[in-house]
């Protein structure tokens, strides 16, 4: 039976496999320099700076603590660690919802938002380094297409 299905899978061809496995490169690359880069000029993880950009996004500068999951893709325990690492840093702060009683709220710190102030243009040189500066205005737009695609076929399924 195993046999069987290893037989009629539609398996990637070669230029298919080659493409995947040097996206998936990318990814995990561009991760690890973009980690590495905001540590040596910040005092921030990208675990850090990415709870920060989720709360400075927002007018409040506050979210419920479950968004602040769903947003950054973290299991909710992952993100209590995280916050329990930052709030003693000074760069957030935990508070219950006084509104309706439900969950607490995570928000950022004027420590919190001067570090991420201080850490975001060196992130942006990198990014535009390392991606933006590599594609033209129209691939990047494209490239931009394609990745909506791709999460919206994730989101679907």
């Amino acid at each position: 039976m195993a046999y069987d299905v290893f037989m009629t899978t539609p398996w990637l061809t070669d230029e298919q496999q080659r493409i995947w496995r040097n996206w998936l490169r990318l990814n995990r690359e561009l991760q690890a320099t973009l980690a590495r880069e905001i540590a040596a000029t910040s005092d921030l993880s990208m675990a850090d700076f990415g709870v920060l950009v989720q709360l400075t996004d927002v007018p409040e500068g506050r979210a419920r603590i479950s968004e602040l999951a769903d947003n950054l893709g973290w299991e909710r325990s992952r993100v209590s660690h995280q916050l329990k690492r930052m709030q003693s840093r000074g760069l957030v702060e935990r508070f219950e919802c006084a509104e309706d009683g439900r969950g607490s709220f995570v928000g950022v710190t004027e420590a919190g938002r001067h570090a991420i102030a201080d850490a975001a243009p060196g992130h942006v040189a990198s990014v535009r380094r390392l991606v933006v500066d590599h594609l033209t205005a129209d691939e990047f737009t494209d490239f931009g297409r394609l990745v909506d695609r791709l999460l919206e076929a994730i989101d679907a399924d």
